[in-house]
């Protein structure tokens, strides 16, 4: 025990085998304690700094041009009401738009049965819309585009029509109508059903809308529904990862040709006097 007192010097310090501590050992351990506590010291990783938040804002000519854009799509979509609005009501009847969906059937899943039926007038009324059942075995529902799904479809189904039952009613619906849809030759292949050449207003086959193929023009191609709305309509149908819906799809067709219904019927009517002018001559 140390006491007051006492010189100190003479007091000696062993380790636990007795052996006596030399103040140049103490001093190389303190030496060594030092070193070791610098070096741990060198090694920690440098704080990082926060960095500070700063506020976004947007902007303005950015906001200018969105609001002018809503303000356009208000005008446009006002300027259409107005024209459809005049449009008298027996000239409104005549019209009406299709459009099916499709399953896939076959080995490979890539001949198409007809799945579901949807028929809308000028108004956007849902005049038909139905699943029909398909007595083939289905190999490809194609849902991520059709929405279908196997129990839509389902002999079992009752509120799925019949296919032949099916093709009657819309050959009854479609009868004396001027039939408005998009790339139709793909429904009337699943309805296997026809109608008269003149009463068809397919919006895929109207110049206009079509695209010329290759740098230097050339033939006529088909351009997709949905990119033809988004353009002449400001209508956003067929998002990207969603499902299709043919009563959507049908209305949108209405939508585009009315459009350009008055152009597209009176070069009908011109090309048709046309034609009558040079039967009479040959007589």
């Amino acid at each position: 025990a140390r006491k007051e007192g006492r010189d100190e010097k003479l007091i000696k310090f062993v380790d636990e085998n007795g052996k006596e501590y030399s103040d140049q050992a103490q001093k190389v351990d303190e030496e060594a304690n030092a070193d070791a506590k610098e070096s741990n010291t060198d090694t920690d990783p440098p704080r990082k700094k926060k960095k500070k938040k700063t506020k976004s804002f947007p902007n303005i000519n950015q906001l200018l041009a969105e609001a002018e854009e809503a303000k356009q799509a208000e005008d446009e979509k006002a300027k259409r009401k107005k024209y459809e609005e005049s449009v008298p009501e027996e000239e409104r009847a005549k019209y009406i738009a299709l459009d099916c969906e499709m399953v896939g059937i076959g080995a490979d899943g890539k001949r198409s049965a007809l799945a579901r039926v949807s028929i809308t007038d000028w108004n956007d009324e849902v005049i038909l819309d139905t699943f029909v059942q398909v007595p083939d075995r289905v190999t490809d529902f194609r849902t991520f585009v059709s929405g279908v799904r196997a129990k839509d479809i389902r002999i079992t189904n009752e509120n799925a029509m019949e296919l032949h039952a099916c093709r009657r009613k819309v050959g009854e619906i479609l009868k004396n109508k001027i039939l408005v849809g998009h790339s139709l030759r793909n429904d009337f292949s699943a309805l296997m059903l026809d109608h008269p050449k003149s009463d068809i207003r397919d919006t895929a086959k109207y110049k206009p809308f079509m695209r010329a193929s290759g740098r230097n023009g050339g033939k006529l191609r088909p351009r997709k529904l949905r990119d033809l709305v988004k353009e002449n309509c400001g209508l956003t149908i067929q998002k990207e990862g969603e499902e299709h819906t043919s009563v959507e799809d049908a209305q949108a067709t209405m939508s585009l040709f009315k459009t350009v219904r008055d152009k597209w019927e009176k070069e009908l009517a011109k090309a048709e006097a046309d034609k009558a002018g040079r039967k009479r001559k040959r007589r």
